[in-house]
């Protein structure tokens, strides 16, 4: 791919938000490189194959895959030296409340030391515009809601939430000391076709078709604000062209439209067809009780309309779930994609 002035290089490609943000990048007539290592927190197949969705979708001749650790100071710095991205979409991370709290140090190092590697190396390549894949998790279990993006967000309630609260302030000081232009965006609970396997959605629907019991913690009554991935994408693209206007701003990306557990668990099995088989337990540690996205500001500076209703995006997930099970596609990267392996030691 012959580097162009609007190439943006997407961390995470291959998985659920990179896959499909990189599709409909592309779609706009822009250039993507993609840079992803293929971590095995859940199973790399599932993202070769989103890779392949992004090339078999009809651009792939402006689509580049490279293959490396966010981690690894040597590799990103030769991406960027290679296709001159003037704009970075930082997705990759390390995922999950829970598996946080089984290995902090992890997550630190993944979530932390990879964003500032990734803030080092843009601003030594002159990118312009950097954005950040944030959480609603950094709001802790506050009991205000809906959650408004001026609050202090000084009360993690995992190390997950902590290293995403860090990136946020490693690329404030990023902006402040090289004038980068920053977009911290505060995800909440994204769903919708090809979403990872192991969140809860996308797990509960396989368990239910199955006749399998559902694992439910607490008595339902927590609470989500669920957000369909084109909502996501579409607010994505928004902060993209409109940051240069703000120089550092943090948006809410949510639904303005919570629900609990048990009403999830409802709608999920309307949509599966088939009558789940609950089992309770404890409520576990890091879980907080309600997310609610304020998303007034997004409205005004990125003209951010959520037009997903959770029924919809549901039915959608999973008729999307029985096509894929329907024909399963070969797991194969072409041999003359420009691919570059670096690992992070």
């Amino acid at each position: 791919m012959t580097p162009s002035h609007n190439t943006i290089l997407i961390t995470g490609a291959g998985g659920f938000i990179g896959s499909h943000l990189s599709a409909a990048l592309l779609g706009q007539g822009r250039y993507v490189v993609g840079l992803d290592s293929f971590d095995d927190f859940y199973d790399p197949a599932v993202k070769l194959a989103n890779i392949n969705r992004i090339r078999s979708g009809g651009h792939g001749d402006r689509f580049t895959l490279v293959r490396a650790d966010i981690r690894d100071a040597e590799a990103v710095r030769a991406c960027m030296r290679d296709h001159a991205p003037k704009s970075i979409i930082h997705l990759a991370a390390r995922a999950g409340v829970r598996p946080s709290i089984a290995n902090p140090a992890l997550y630190a190092d993944v979530n932390v030391v990879g964003t500032a590697t990734m803030l080092d190396a843009a601003t030594h390549a002159g990118v312009e515009r950097f954005l950040f894949a944030s959480s609603s998790s950094v709001y802790g279990d506050s009991a205000k809601v809906p959650f408004n993006e001026d609050r202090v967000c000084d009360s993690p309630m995992s190390p997950y939430a902590a290293t995403k609260i860090s990136g946020e302030l490693i690329a404030r000081a990023h902006h402040q000391l090289h004038n980068l232009n920053v977009a911290c965006l505060r995800f909440f609970t994204v769903y919708g076709p090809l979403q990872r396997p192991d969140l809860a959605i996308a797990k509960f629907m396989q368990q239910i078709a199955r006749n399998e019991p559902i694992t439910l913690f607490g008595d339902g009554s927590t609470s989500r604000d669920y957000t369909y991935i084109s909502d996501i994408v579409a607010g994505v693209v928004s902060a993209l062209d409109r940051i240069d206007q703000f120089g550092f701003r943090t948006w809410n990306l949510g639904s303005d439209s919570p629900f609990s557990l048990n009403d999830m668990v409802e709608h999920v099995a309307k949509a599966v067809g088939k009558t789940p088989i609950i089992q309770r337990a404890p409520e576990q540690s890091g879980d907080v009780q309600r997310t609610w996205a304020d998303i007034a500001r997004s409205k005004q500076e990125l003209d951010y309309s959520p037009a997903t209703r959770f029924q919809d995006g549901l039915k959608q997930q999973w008729e999307a779930m029985c096509r894929i099970a329907e024909t399963p596609e070969p797991i194969v990267v072409s041999r003359h994609a420009e691919v570059m392996t670096r690992k992070c030691q």
